[in-house]
């Protein structure tokens, strides 16, 4: 809010505090505001931290709280509605990945029951300086003195700067139709490793000075992710870095889901059962093993 005020200080601003679990807090602030286009980048993204205690939350506030969203931006009548999602959606193997697959399924469902509105996913890695990204980490543990600590020698992340990921959803807002999952373009992965080794180097030291340590692959984490489940394919857009998914439409019904959210929120709920709810819905849901 502040640096928009200082760079753009014509520009009105409304600054509203919610909660996407709220949905009569929803509907009363889109149709007071109207809203042409709205952009639901609210999530809880820490993979780890969602794989135990907080499944149900993470299921509540990351799934119903999409479906809150989208549906009170139809009924006030918005013109476009985009869902900021992930590379964990793919074929995931944790909580919050299948959480973002099930929310980008409701953004398809409700696609179909509000045509006047343009729903859409847009789905990309890792955001290079975002909150809780791991180059600010490494920083900190260089500035400590070390070690730096990676889970594993081989794992593998896409990253983009934060201003290319906001220009190409905004462009994926401008040309996307409704119900698509748009995929951006990455580029080639990054091992985190040497990512690892450069900022040690960028920072004036060696490795004998700034250790690394391997910690191993944390509670439902990959060595690598992908854009797309094998089973989907891509179509190109006018956009040569945004692609098209198309993704097979499987699982049981999205209410189901919605309902046991729902509940949860009263009667609590185990950490299987809130992983059971989300297989049954996400079948290319993979839950991990403990190694």
């Amino acid at each position: 809010e502040q640096d928009l005020a200082e760079r753009f200080p014509q520009l009105p601003l409304a600054k509203l505090i919610g909660d996407v679990k709220d949905l009569e807090h929803l509907r009363a602030t889109f149709t007071k505001w109207q809203p042409q286009v709205v952009f639901h980048a609210a999530a809880f993204k820490h993979v780890p931290l969602m794989e135990d205690d907080n499944a149900w939350a993470c299921l509540r506030n990351n799934t119903l709280g999409t479906y809150h969203a989208a549906l009170a931006a139809a009924e006030a009548h918005c013109e476009r509605f985009v869902l900021i999602s992930t590379d964990k959606a793919v074929n995931p193997t944790n909580v919050m990945g299948a959480t973002k697959r099930a929310a980008e399924m409701v953004v398809s469902a409700l696609a179909a029951e509000h045509p006047a509105t343009r729903f859409m996913a847009v789905r990309f890695g890792n955001v290079l300086g975002s909150s809780g990204s791991v180059i600010p980490k490494f920083k900190e543990q260089i500035e400590k003195g070390g070690p730096v600590t990676v889970t594993h020698p081989d794992i593998i992340r896409y990253f983009m700067t934060i201003p290319e990921a906001a220009r190409l959803v905004l462009q994926a807002a401008a040309i996307g139709q409704s119900g698509q999952v748009l995929v951006l373009d990455m580029g080639e992965p990054v091992k985190i490793v040497d990512l690892a080794r450069q900022l040690i180097r960028l920072a004036g030291h060696s490795e004998d000075e700034i250790g690394i340590e391997f910690s191993g692959l944390r509670p439902g984490e990959k060595l690598f992710e992908e854009l797309l489940a094998d089973a989907d394919s891509t179509l190109p857009t006018s956009v040569a870095a945004l692609r098209v998914a198309r993704l097979q439409s499987r699982g049981a019904r999205l209410e189901d889901l919605l309902a046991a959210a729902r509940g949860a929120s009263r009667t609590g709920g185990t950490v299987s059962s809130a992983q059971q709810a989300l297989a049954e819905l996400v079948p290319e849901y993979r839950v991990a093993t403990p190694s």
